[in-house]
């Protein structure tokens, strides 16, 4: 359990440790430039970033200890969406690993032999390093470990295999810290620019409008024209940049939700479990072959179980049976088999003997047995463990530290967590055979070890026939042509789900999208897909509705999604037109509102920098041109987000001057390095040809 172990149990954090580093914040999203079609790439390529390969056999195992790490943090099994994160984080890894080594390259980055000195043993240790060989409490580095392990590397092949992963991303997060600092310290903020964000952050304007809101004409009175789509569409193209290329789906969803007779007949099965579970003689063994949800055979805290069951479970006493009851959608039954008042956390140190070496398990208890009476007449602990502990930590007098609930295996932790300061224990494990010392125990909280069955309530093989027979018939009646008509005419819900990426992990309506997904983007617009779907709860058939590359969508593929704007953009012209007739001859706004039936409503201490108005919203432009306009003057009508409005400035309120520049210019870089970073390497992304293929293989 020394440091070989340590490694050992945390490589997943190793392997991907980019993901925790800054760059990989700026990578999520939809900022990926996609290429061509992924049926038109090689079988083992997962993509190419510049003409360089991402192989499936490097990629793949990536993406493994990407997913045991979420598992480790979120808890529970492997689902889509976890498995769709573990593929964009490790996607975005191989991105920063190629595009940034060509960056490091062409700028000359790299770090010396005295600097790797430096962050493995000298004053400004790698965070990696601080990590592993750091004190919990105090962050300080043992140097001495850190010496000695990698000394060890010439003799422990598995210690060097570790030592060169570690190294390797020591090497990686350094550079990518001097890259970092190269493009923070490469921005600046100007005298001007902070004090123009220090007065549209403190400069007060008061002002009175008139509006009127597009709701006020009926959409059906509209009708744009082909120049109206067009005028809208030039006018906004920005917005119609795809970065990846979608698929919209239609589809039928047949439940196979759980029956009033599944759910009876599941009951009377849970009912003679129960019976049985109460009579048994080998609790541990019978919660284990018949339970749906495995709970460790081991004293647990309260908070670990479903809130019904837990709250239930640590109110009664030892020797007590719970259940069945049902929450959720399983029922859950529990036998208490102890309950007792246990440390928090525990401070141990231990002697670890290899029974293969001493002959077998038997001799190495005799062997822990010796060591135990010899620290019993007074021979010390620390000195007998640097002689016989095959343990790492054997270098630290056999000191494992502070550690709660969980952290070790059952027996140790039951050692350790259910003697006496002071105990000397003989523990065996998977490990060996352990001399386990009870340095100290913290804290005091109720604990329970518990034998619990949880079965879910889950439809019958026959629920679950029909369902298909009736998604397979429904697939064999529709058309590429028909699929609402024919959903429609025999009763069926149709749902959707628009603008789906070939890597999502989720799509509205479906729980285990992606084998819809990859089939979805090897089909063409208007097909419906061959196969039926099982999802967690339902059979789903789907038919492909659109299909967007990437790239600036043309005007006939977004048409009908821009209508809606392109109607209220009509409204605008009608209602600017309105408002400026009104807004003729009239002295103040009063008159203006009067011409028009409305009320003046006035608003005040507005800043540029958050343009709310009370009651109508954000109104940027509208707040734009108010921060733009002389006072007492009606304004020309403005087309806002909600309406059309005309105001008067009633007056400004400038705040006092700033004070300390520095301090401004201080905060301003601040933000903007937050941001630059993230900026640089979309840039990167931007000037490179990269090729996504990821939908292929996941």
């Amino acid at each position: 359990m020394g440091f070989m172990t340590f490694l050992r149990n945390r490589m997943g954090i190793i392997l991907v440790g980019t993901i925790g580093f800054a760059i990989v914040a700026f990578l999520v999203g939809d900022a990926i430039n996609v290429g061509k079609p992924f049926w038109a790439a090689s079988q083992k390529v997962v993509g190419t970033v510049d003409g360089e390969d991402i192989n499936i056999d490097d990629f793949g195992p990536k993406v493994d200890q990407n997913l045991q790490q979420f598992k480790q943090q979120y808890g529970g099994s492997a689902n889509p969406q976890m498995t769709a994160m573990a593929v964009d984080n490790a996607w975005n890894g191989e991105l920063a690993t190629i595009l940034l080594s060509k960056e490091y390259q062409r700028l000359g980055l790299d770090i010396s032999g005295d600097e790797l000195f430096d962050l493995y043993q000298g004053k400004n240790p790698s965070p990696l390093i601080v990590q592993y060989f750091g004190n919990p409490q105090t962050g300080q580095v043992d140097r001495a470990a850190v010496i000695n392990s990698l000394k060890q590397q010439s003799s422990n092949p598995q210690l060097k295999q570790q030592w060169d992963l570690l190294e390797a991303e020591i090497e990686k997060q350094a550079l990518q810290q001097k890259y970092a600092n190269l493009v923070k310290n490469s921005i600046y903020v100007t005298t001007l620019e902070a004090s123009d964000e220090y007065i549209n952050r403190n400069k007060l304007a008061d002002f009175s409008y008139v509006n009127l809101e597009y709701a006020s004409i009926p959409d059906a009175a509209v009708k744009p024209t082909d120049a109206d789509y067009s005028a809208y569409y030039n006018d906004n193209k920005k917005k119609f940049d795809n970065p990846a290329e979608t698929r919209s789906f239609e589809y039928v969803a047949f439940s196979v939700n759980p029956t009033k007779e599944d759910s009876a007949a599941v009951k009377t099965q849970v009912e003679k479990l129960a019976a049985d579970f109460r009579a048994s003689k080998t609790d541990s063994l019978f919660s284990a072959i018949n339970s749906d949800v495995k709970v460790p055979y081991t004293y647990i805290t309260k908070g670990q179980l479903d809130p019904q069951v837990d709250s239930a479970v640590f109110s009664l006493p030892a020797g007590s049976f719970y259940g069945p009851v049902f929450s959720g959608s399983s029922y859950k039954m529990a036998k208490i088999q102890d309950v007792r008042f246990s440390p928090d956390s525990v401070k141990a140190s231990h002697i670890l003997l290899d029974a293969a070496k001493l002959g077998g398990v038997d001799q190495a208890v005799k062997m822990a047995d010796s060591l135990k009476t010899l620290i019993q007449k007074g021979a010390d602990f620390a000195a007998l463990a640097k002689i016989y502990s095959v343990d790492g930590s054997k270098d630290k007098g056999g000191e494992l530290g502070t550690f709660s609930r969980g952290m070790m295996v059952p027996e140790f932790e039951n050692a350790a967590f259910n003697g006496q300061v002071g105990d000397l224990k003989v523990v065996t494990s998977q490990f060996g055979v352990h001399l386990l010392k009870i340095e100290k125990q913290i804290g005091s909280s109720k604990v329970a070890k518990i034998a619990y069955i949880e079965k879910n309530l889950t439809p019958s093989s026959r629920t679950k026939d029909q369902a298909y027979k009736k998604a397979s018939a429904f697939l064999n009646a529709v058309k590429d042509d028909n699929f609402s008509a024919e959903a429609k005419k025999q009763g069926y819900t149709v749902s959707v789900a628009e603008r789906i990426t070939g890597s999502q992990g989720y799509a509205p309506g479906l729980d285990n999208p992606r084998q819809l997904i990859r089939d979805g983007f090897a089909a063409k617009k208007g097909d419906v897909l061959t196969e039926v779907y099982q999802m967690d709860n339902a059979f789903v058939v789907a038919h492909v509705t659109d299909v967007k590359p990437k790239g600036v969508l043309p005007l006939e593929s977004i048409k009908k999604d821009i209508e809606p704007l392109v109607i209220n953009a009509v409204k605008a012209k009608m209602l600017k037109d309105k408002l400026a007739k009104a807004a003729q001859g009239a002295a103040n706004l009063n008159q203006v509102a009067q011409k028009v039936g409305r009320t003046v409503t006035p608003v005040q201490n507005i800043v540029f920098s958050n343009p709310v108005i009370p009651g109508a919203a954000q109104e940027n432009k509208l707040v734009g041109t108010v921060f733009g306009s002389p006072v007492n003057k009606i304004s020309k009508p403005i087309d806002g987000e909600h309406g059309v409005y005309v105001f008067t400035v009633n007056g400004f309120a400038n705040p006092a001057p700033m004070g300390n520049t520095f301090k401004q210019k201080e905060m301003m870089l601040q933000a903007l390095g937050q941001r630059t970073l993230g900026a640089a390497f979309q840039a990167l992304q931007d000037k490179s040809e990269i090729k996504d293929n990821r939908v292929k293989f996941y």
